[in-house]
């Protein structure tokens, strides 16, 4: 019979050998993802020197000319780069802006269903687009928006209305860009806050109950304060996503009707990088999109702290 192995020592000082020895399948497992994140997110660093170099691949590293700063000026001073920021900018703070509070409201509606199967449907059904990619949506999209042979303009002029532009004038482009991607990721913010709810005392509703306040009170004054941390840390992990674009969003729905907005920082470095081979450009913008990021990260999360919140840091 095998002698039982013997309880830790509470108190004692567990040494790093005696860790690794008593959970050695468990670092294991935890190597194979530190390795892929070291490859595709780490070992890429060394590469960003170009930033400050006039890279030529023919020429590699070792050959390309050093020009310091010149590459940031240059951008700086590029029309199409500026028009680029101005429009991501825009976006993607609408993007913020309009798909923050429908998960919330969905989150709420959901958490005072009371017929279970019901609910577990509408959760997979608002989440299953976050699983789809967007050229699958993109070409739903076309079949439903395109200005002729689309279903909601058939159905439009079918009722003696005009055919609406969604995705050939800008403006209307806009709109319809923006109501797809709240439509995309609203599953996904709906099930975190779900998640932020499920953590509340069910003590404080039964307290509430008693003292007569309605689903409405109770939604406002307990489920809402209760996921203001789960909110405020969505919101700072967003935050830091402003000066990012989605390529395949932006080349699913864009045309040349609609580039004057459709026109952003994805598809600027994409075309300097790889349509002009500029790739110092493209690495510097990069470069600069990530410094932006994380500084309204910090930005996010001292204010949040100032305001009495938890932050991320």
């Amino acid at each position: 019979m095998a002698k039982p192995k013997s309880a830790p020592v509470k108190g004692a000082k567990t040494t790093w050998k005696s860790a690794f020895k008593r959970d050695w399948q468990l670092y294991l497992l935890l190597l194979v993802p530190l390795v892929l994140v070291f490859v595709f997110s780490y070992a890429a660093y060394p590469g960003m020197r170009m930033v400050f170099m006039n890279y030529k691949p023919a020429k590699g590293y070792a050959g390309s000319e050093w020009v310091g700063l010149d590459i940031f000026k240059k951008i700086f001073k590029d029309a199409d780069f500026l028009r680029a920021l101005r429009n991501s900018l825009v976006f993607n703070f609408l993007d913020l802006i309009i798909g923050t509070p429908i998960p919330i409201f969905l989150a709420l509606l959901l958490n005072e269903l009371r017929y279970p199967k019901f609910k577990k449907l509408s959760q997979t059904v608002l989440y299953l687009p976050h699983f789809l990619s967007w050229a699958i949506i993109g070409s739903v999209a076309y079949q439903l928006f395109k200005p002729s042979s689309g279903l909601v303009n058939i159905l439009l002029t079918n009722m003696g209305q005009e055919a609406v532009p969604f995705l050939t004038e800008k403006w209307h482009w806009a709109v319809t860009y923006l109501l797809i991607g709240v439509w995309q990721t609203m599953g996904w913010g709906t099930i975190m806050y779900l998640a932020g709810i499920t953590s509340i005392s069910g003590e404080l509703y039964e307290a509430a109950m008693i003292d007569g306040a309605g689903r409405w009170k109770r939604m406002w004054h307990i489920t809402l304060p209760g996921i203001k941390p789960t909110i405020i840390t969505l919101l700072i992990i967003n935050l830091g996503r402003v000066m990012n674009s989605n390529y395949e969003r932006l080349a699913v729905f864009g045309n040349s009707q609609v580039k004057d907005f459709q026109y952003q920082l994805a598809i600027y470095i994409y075309e300097k990088g790889l349509g002009n081979s500029q790739f110092s450009m493209a690495t510097a913008v990069g470069v600069f999109q990530s410094v932006i990021g994380v500084i309204l990260v910090l930005a996010a999360d001292r204010f949040a702290k100032a305001l009495g919140e938890d932050g991320l840091i």
